[in-house]
């Protein structure tokens, strides 16, 4: 399996495919052909929102001469036949978005067990390369999940990478959630014992059986400290 986890893989203001750090010259290497793709949802119950992202995701591939052969989308329509569109999947998309409820759904699917052993390129956007993890770490986002006693803050993931990426740094660095610094008061603390790799939008994480390989800007968050690291 192949995979490239992004901060953020496309630019949603010119629907243009990020080129930084050889992000589109590395997707044409792999993407040669036409290739049947899915992609699979962060909001099963919102099919207008699913509906125009996926859209917007297959325009920006085709505007970059990378064509599909066929473009499926999975939510809560027909997640009755995960195992088939997923089997005849080439490649994957796993959509940005709210992180536990995306994860709640991989896991109603049966996804991690769906992938595994599989050859698929799998492309993670945000919560998607999130929940690509063994181990996800869900920073809180939304109101009130930061001084909430329920939310789980680690969740089990697909076990693409064991690594944590927190995506969107340069955004998330001066944010405020719940009256706490989301960096300093909220992802420090949860790193103790624990690394996150926090990357800005244009970089991404690379895997094939040889290993990964991180590209673009990343921060470390490492028991309490943030460095950075690369």
């Amino acid at each position: 399996m192949k995979y490239f986890l992004a901060s953020n893989p496309v630019q949603f203001s010119s629907l243009a495919i990020r080129t930084e750090y050889g992000f589109l010259e590395r997707l044409r290497a792999e993407l040669k052909s036409e290739y049947c793709a899915l992609f699979i949802c962060s909001a099963p119950d919102n099919p207008i929102f699913t509906d125009k992202y996926a859209q917007d995701m297959k325009q920006a591939f085709e505007d970059a001469d990378l064509s599909f052969q066929d473009f499926q989308v999975l939510d809560r329509r027909n997640q009755a036949d995960a195992v088939n569109l997923v089997g005849q999947a080439d490649v994957i998309f796993l959509a940005g978005g709210h992180v536990p409820t995306q994860n709640a759904f991989f896991q109603e699917i049966g996804l991690a067990e769906l992938l595994a052993g599989t050859d698929k390129i799998i492309i993670g956007t945000s919560a998607g390369s999130m929940n690509s993890a063994s181990l996800v770490y869900a920073q809180p986002e939304e109101e009130g999940e930061a001084i909430s006693s329920t939310c789980e803050r680690f969740l089990p993931g697909l076990g693409l990478t064991d690594m944590m990426i927190v995506p969107h740094y340069q955004d998330i660095k001066d944010q405020v959630l719940d009256g706490m610094r989301i960096i300093e008061d909220i992802t420090l603390p949860d790193s103790q014992g624990r690394v996150f790799h926090l990357l800005e939008d244009g970089a991404y994480l690379y895997g094939d059986e040889d290993g990964e390989t991180l590209y673009g800007p990343v921060y470390l968050a490492k028991d309490g400290q943030l460095t950075v690291l690369q």
